[in-house]
């Protein structure tokens, strides 16, 4: 029975690294968006200094381990096989849960999931302990540490508003004093800007640096006799004042002498110390339960008693880390840094929701989001009212963007805030995490680094009348999904536990082999997600500014619209005749994602006109006009996709024979004629659109033959209403698809023969 435990180290030890892995994944949001948002410094650079700052920090972490090990729980009052059996549940529970967070792209909190999942599983263990002893379920506060823990989810749930509201305030005075010009401002503005920032910084590195090391209680003379942690939090107002001072006067010789850019100085030192905190206050999220686990084991082994009356008080006592496991930490850290593709897709989260300016919004407005944007508006229209006009003219002055003549398609190329805003975000985020340090408390990154994130973003005015709604909603989101993250951790934790408890060995093995087929699975679907996203035929928002140019790119989306509705409306078919459920989810979605990315091309109509040369203003009516029929198209195949799901879905009686024969011919001559128009679009051989539009008749001929043999059948033979209905739904909805994809070839041609006289277009016969 010991060798149990042996495994189960062992087993805690592959699950710290698979945890570390999966929380650089979910927490690499934290230090990396403030420099990539911004695109102060190139990526290449961001991730060097990100990764030093990760290697530091988790070297300097040892001090934040005893969260795991007394943080939560009062371990004197288990014995070591029990507080094996909680290591255990909350490492199984930790990995499921930041992984499947991180599949669905949501930055969650690694240090909220550790702290409630120990908390489940410690609550779990005391009930069965009492129910045992035959105690009162009162009695649980004994073995919990309720002070510390109570601590622990106040200073959590606090961080959420206070990095909100001091984030919003630093960015609004910080604007206000340096406009979007700042860079155009006097050297002496920009170098006192960058004193405090890198006072900010630099102290919070001293924090979380020195704090961490053994060197932290060393007593020096030069500093009165003191300890180096005690000197740094007692002398705090004169270290800053220093700071500032040098810091100051070395930016401002940097910046007359040295043409550096303080802006971009302070986003890499930001970054670093952003890395650094996260390395020091979340590691013990991923490694502290294993490492407590293996001096739990070390201590039970040199004792000789049983695992059953092993007394854990050992776990009371303060007992350093081994360096080389901090190392080796660090190492897993910084390659997943690096390799990590779950990462970048966690951060284009946050970085989407501070965007500047329109972006494609990933979160649907509720009634939520609209009314507290209501109320912000109400609350605006109120202060207007009593600030007087001057101040606001003088206010408004100073948040006025600067005009970029950029194509919207090519919006990807600008950042999605400046460094202005990035450096609040780092010094702000820095500031509040040193504070937390100097208390012990094993702060959210996450929530302090996003908070602050969406409080410079709302000062700032990025969410306009166009976007609140929707970043707002996100917002709620991502907040509602940390909440979640506490209720789901503490009871999956318990659970686990007590399945743990009872099912011992075997209950162990079950639940590590359900745990790796659950991550395989979530990367295999993750992967193939990818795989599909890169070749899939994504539309493209037109920015030629000429009509030439116009129909020349919008006949690239069109190839891809037909490509597309061919296989959408053969799948439909196909997935009727065989009644196969899982072919028709998937295709209603394929349409449902058609519609939404041609929604999208329409979206950006605007900024298309405001493109256009004065002599192309034409080319807005035909690209409107293609847009619209696009659309059309979509909406058709979209419904068809539809109610070919919902008869299936709803077990309705199968398609007869000569139905399916029927639509299998629609579907035959209906695909010929679609390949032939992608084989012109492809090839921008427009000279052959009239022989596809010949044969506009022969498809409206056939539907029409098949919508009069549908009504003789129902008048003689047909028994089946929802068959009837889905039969004439797809003949009618077919009609209108081909209707609206002839419109456009029409439309193409009148705009071709009315350019290829005088401008002949690339890559078309005419041109050769």
């Amino acid at each position: 029975m010991d060798n149990i435990y042996l495994l189960m180290i062992i087993a805690l030890a592959v699950l710290a690294i698979a945890d570390l892995v999966v929380g650089v994944s979910n927490d690499a949001v934290n230090f990396l968006n403030s420099a990539v948002g911004s695109k102060a410094i190139s990526f290449r650079t961001i991730m060097i200094v990100a990764s030093l700052g990760i290697a530091f920090g988790a070297i300097f972490s040892s001090g934040m381990m005893e969260v795991a090990r007394k943080g939560i729980f009062n371990p004197g009052e288990f014995y070591f096989d029990e507080i094996m059996f909680i290591f255990m549940a909350v490492m199984i529970t930790d990995i499921l849960l930041l992984d499947f967070f991180n599949t669905l792209g949501m930055p969650t909190s690694t240090t909220v999931s550790i702290v409630f999942e120990l908390l489940g599983a410690a609550v779990a263990m005391s009930f069965i302990k009492i129910a045992a002893e035959g105690g009162a379920f009162g009695d649980v506060v004994n073995y919990i540490n309720t002070a510390k823990a109570t601590e622990i989810i106040l200073g959590i749930l606090l961080s959420v508003v206070v990095a909100f509201t001091i984030g919003a305030v630093v960015q609004w005075v910080s604007r206000l004093l340096l406009s979007y010009d700042f860079e155009k401002k006097a050297k002496w503005v920009a170098a006192c800007f960058g004193g405090i920032a890198l006072s900010a910084i630099t102290y919070f590195i001293f924090m979380k640096g020195i704090k961490g090391t053994p060197f932290a209680g060393e007593t020096y003379e030069i500093i009165g006799g003191m300890k180096i942690s005690e000197f740094l939090e007692a002398q705090v107002v004169s270290i800053i004042g220093i700071s500032v001072v040098f810091w100051s006067i070395l930016s401002y010789l940097l910046t007359a002498l040295f043409k550096v850019n303080i802006y971009k100085l302070i986003i890499a030192v930001g970054t670093f110390a952003l890395a650094l905190a996260f390395a020091g206050n979340d590691l013990v999220n991923f490694i502290g339960v294993p490492i407590a686990a293996y001096q739990s084991y070390e201590a039970w082994s040199a004792s000789g008693i049983a695992a059953s009356e092993f007394s854990m008080s050992v776990l009371t006592e303060k007992v350093p880390t081994p360096t080389l496991l901090l190392f080796i930490s660090g190492i897993v850290m910084v390659i997943t840094l690096w390799l990590s593709k779950k990462a970048r897709y966690v951060a284009d989260t946050e970085i989407n929701l501070a965007r500047e300016g329109e972006a494609k919004e990933r979160f649907e407005p509720n009634i939520l989001s609209r009314n507290l944007v209501r109320f912000t508006i109400m609350m605006g229209t109120y202060t207007r009212t009593v600030l007087p006009e001057a101040v606001q003219k003088k206010i408004s002055s100073r948040f006025e963007k600067p005009v970029i003549k950029l194509n919207q398609g090519k919006v990807h190329e600008l950042p999605a805030f400046d460094m202005v805003r990035a450096a609040v975000n780092l010094m702000v985020a820095g500031i509040l995490i040193s504070i937390a340090t100097s208390y012990k408390l094993p702060l959210s990154t996450t929530y302090v680094t996003f908070m602050v994130a969406m409080g410079t973003s709302l000062a700032d005015k990025a969410w306009g009348s166009e976007s609140a709604v929707y970043r707002v909603a996100g917002v709620l989101n991502v907040i509602g999904g940390w909440f979640m993250t506490a209720l789901i951790a503490f009871i999956a934790s318990g659970t686990i536990l007590t399945i743990i408890s009872f099912g011992k060995a075997t209950a162990i093995g079950i639940l590590l082999f359900v745990a790796i087929l659950l991550i395989a699975r979530n990367y295999i679907s993750h992967r193939k997600k990818s795989q599909e996203l890169r070749a899939e035929d994504g539309l493209r928002r037109t920015e030629s500014s000429h009509i030439i140019g116009v129909i020349s790119e919008s006949a690239s989306n069109i190839s891809k619209v037909v490509k597309r509705s061919n296989k959408i409306f053969s799948n439909s078919i196909n997935g009727l005749s065989k009644m196969n459920l899982e072919q028709l989810n998937k295709n209603k979605k394929q349409g449902a994602k058609l519609s939404a990315e041609i929604d999208d091309l329409r979206d950006s109509i605007f900024y298309f006109i405001k493109n256009l040369d004065e002599a192309s203003l034409g080319a807005s009516n035909f690209y409107i006009n293609i847009l619209g029929y696009l659309q059309d198209m979509a909406q058709s195949l979209e419904y068809i996709g539809k109610v070919s799901h919902n008869h299936v879905n709803n077990n309705h009686k199968k398609l007869k024979y000569n139905q399916i024969k029927e639509l299998n011919e629609i579907d035959t001559l209906l695909e010929e004629v679609l390949n032939s128009t992608r084989e012109v679009f492809d090839n921008e051989d427009f000279d052959k659109l009239s022989a596809i539009i010949d044969r506009k008749q022969e498809l409206f001929g056939l539907l029409s033959q098949k919508i009069e043999k549908q009504v003789a059948r129902t008048r003689t033979e047909e028994s089946s209403p929802k068959n009837t209905t889905l039969y004439f739904s797809l003949l009618l909805e077919t009609k209108d698809f081909v209707t609206a994809t002839m419109n456009l070839l029409e439309q193409y041609q009148e705009a071709y023969e009315g350019t290829d006289n005088q401008n002949p277009l690339p890559n078309s016969p005419i041109s050769s």
